[in-house]
């Protein structure tokens, strides 16, 4: 394997993708059907936040600093699970994958953690299992893409209402979008129908992404100086740019000068 090798992991049935993985640079990048990187992570730094997109994704702690339950639908190779497992030690998460492969190239390549008490990975449809009522959470993550789009099971207004439904009071829902992409406008009024409370987005650094951040329960104004004080603490606890969330939070809340209203 040389630095720049791009390594074909097994040839897939009719049905499903290849899943590959590239190495360039002392970073490693997972890839599904395409040359999109679906994750990646600095061979250096294996627990660290290598795409923009994953550290937005992050900003979830600016309105709960500690959720004890998390969900996460789509593991990839595994990048924001394996950073709030390995810096969150009061959570435990549960992931779900739907594709063997993916999950077999996370634990070989991707330096996944192993199974126990605090971190577990479940082999299934995300969207079957979130429509079970005994699910619930402090949080849901959802970053579920092919090799096109955003999956089309993980983004209807029903799947989005069962997350809604499966959060515990206070819960929040964190989605990864693509901004680009047509439908995306669509998307957020599906999840602003799913939860009425209040839906803010959070660009990403680098251009394309976007954090969506949907709320079950009354959030109430904000005042941009509690959330900056905020930002500071985490920012100096995570090495996190928190306090440029807060400004591109700003940037798309126009509505007043003073509090971030949902």
């Amino acid at each position: 394997m040389g630095m720049f090798g791009n390594w074909r992991i097994r040839k897939p049935s009719e049905d499903e993708e290849t899943v590959y993985i590239s190495e360039k640079f002392g970073v490693r990048a997972l890839h599904i059907g395409s040359e999109t990187v679906q994750s990646a992570m600095r061979l250096s730094a294996p627990n660290d936040l290598e795409l923009s997109y994953t550290r937005s994704m992050m900003g979830f702690l600016l309105f709960n600093a500690k959720p004890k339950s998390i969900l996460m639908i789509g593991l990839g190779g595994g990048s924001i699970a394996k950073f709030i497992h390995h810096r969150m030690a009061w959570t435990r998460i549960r992931v779900l994958e739907l594709r063997e492969s993916v999950l077999n190239v996370a634990r070989r390549y991707f330096s996944l953690p192993e199974q126990g008490d605090r971190f577990e990975v479940i082999l299934g449809d995300g969207a079957e299992f979130m429509s079970r009522p005994s699910v619930c959470a402090d949080l849901i993550i959802i970053d579920g893409f092919d090799s096109q789009a955003v999956v089309e099971s993980l983004s209807s207004i029903v799947f989005y209402q069962h997350c809604h439904d499966r959060l515990n009071k206070g819960g929040i829902m964190a989605v990864n979008l693509w901004g680009g992409e047509k439908t995306f406008h669509d998307l957020l009024k599906r999840i602003g129908h799913a939860f009425p409370a209040g839906v803010i987005c959070l660009p990403a650094e680098k251009p394309g992404n976007v954090a969506v951040f949907g709320f079950r329960g009354p959030v109430g104004p904000i005042r941009w100086e509690e959330l900056e004080r905020r930002a500071t603490e985490l920012e100096a606890r995570y090495g996190l740019a928190f306090t440029r969330f807060v400004e591109l939070l700003r940037r798309t809340n126009d509505q007043d000068q003073q509090f971030l209203r949902f």
